[in-house]
This record gives C-alpha cells, sequence and structure tokens, in this order.
C-alpha cells in the first residue's frame, strides 16, 4: 500500500506524540516498554516526515508537524497527566495553530 505525503505526514505526527507521551512514561528511560515504544515512535515519525518531504515543501510540513503535533501533545498531557494549560499557553497554542493555517491557505511554495 502506497500512502501520500499528507497521509505520512499524518502518521508521523500521530507516531511523535505517541513516543512523547511515552517518553514521560519512561522516566528517564528507567522502564523498557515506555523506552522502546519512544524508540519506535520517534522512528516510524522520522521516516514518515522524511517521506513527506520528498513532496511537499520542508517549511509546510514543519509548520504542520510542530504545530498539530504541540496541540495533540497539550491535550494528551491534559488527558493523561491532568496537566491543564493557563490562559496565555491557550492563547500562544491559538497563534500556532493560526499560522499553520495561514501557511497552508496562503503560502504558494512549491516543492522542488
Amino acid at each position: 500500500m502506497r500512502l501520500n505525503a499528507w497521509t505520512w505526514l499524518v502518521v508521523a505526527i500521530i507516531a511523535e506524540v505517541v513516543a512523547t507521551s511515552a517518553l514521560r512514561a519512561s522516566n528517564g528511560f528507567t522502564r523498557l516498554v515506555p523506552s522502546l515504544i519512544v524508540v519506535a515512535g520517534y522512528a516510524l515519525a522520522f521516516y514518515g516526515l522524511a517521506l513527506t518531504l520528498t513532496t511537499i515543501p520542508v517549511g509546510i510540513v514543519y509548520a504542520v508537524w510542530s504545530g498539530v503535533g504541540i496541540v495533540l501533545i497539550t491535550l494528551v498531557a491534559m488527558a493523561l497527566y491532568r496537566q491543564v494549560p493557563d490562559l496565555p499557553a491557550v492563547l500562544g497554542l491559538g497563534l500556532i495553530v493560526a499560522g499553520v493555517v495561514v501557511l497552508n491557505v496562503f503560502s504558494k511554495m512549491e516543492a522542488h
């Protein structure tokens, strides 16, 4: 099965969020299973990111990767670790999302 670049980007983002969540659970790489999830998750994330970059410009990819990743990891931290963002954090997240939207809707960047 051949996935398109945007699908690989989604896979990469989800893998990165899983890996980052497991990183906290690994307790400084002292717990085996979460540590293995970290390594596998980041490996899949960077593989997906590399495949994405063959088609989509790096600026767009990184904006989407980081913006969506930040929002998702914040939601995971809220659900799993009860880390609730305050108003400035929510405003900052909103600005990040707005920046990603502006890049994707208005940018004319193309991959070479």
